[in-house]
């Protein structure tokens, strides 16, 4: 894109400028700074609720007995089983393993400690879950009018 074409829209950046690749009068490559994209703004707002989405059946399943906090968690924070593993250093098969509640209910201090802290999150925050998703995006934050 020309350098007088970067978007210049705000949305989810808060304020925030990101840099951008944009081409100047000459043809050569050049940062510049963005104030925002609609489309990416309602692009990252749709991947947003997504995620909302499937936190809340991870929530049912939670409640349900099928999964354990930790699927919460991985959600939430857009993890796998093999990324966790990457992350934490627990074997994947172990990881697959902490997902069964019975299984999480006797995890140790130590491996619980590990999974908190890579979460940003205390221990007591790892094991109870909230009743709803806790991510939220700013609804203002997003013109309507184009939806």
């Amino acid at each position: 894109m020309k350098k007088e074409d970067v978007p210049q829209e705000f949305g989810l950046n808060d304020g925030q400028k990101e840099v951008n690749y944009a081409v100047d009068s000459s043809g050569h490559y050049t940062l510049e700074q963005s104030a925002g994209w609609e489309v990416k703004t309602i692009a990252l707002r749709q991947a947003w609720e997504a995620i909302v989405d499937q936190l809340v059946l991870e929530l049912a399943a939670i409640k349900a007995g099928r999964k354990s906090p930790l699927a919460y968690h991985m959600v939430k924070n857009q993890m796998d089983p093999t990324l966790l593993s990457q992350y934490s250093g627990v074997a994947c098969w172990r990881v697959k393993r902490h997902l069964k509640p019975k299984v999480f209910a006797r995890l140790k201090p130590a491996a619980l400690t590990l999974y908190a802290d890579l979460f940003g999150v205390s221990v007591e925050q790892l094991r109870d879950v909230p009743e709803q998703p806790d991510l939220e995006f700013a609804e203002e934050d997003v013109e309507t009018d184009s939806l």
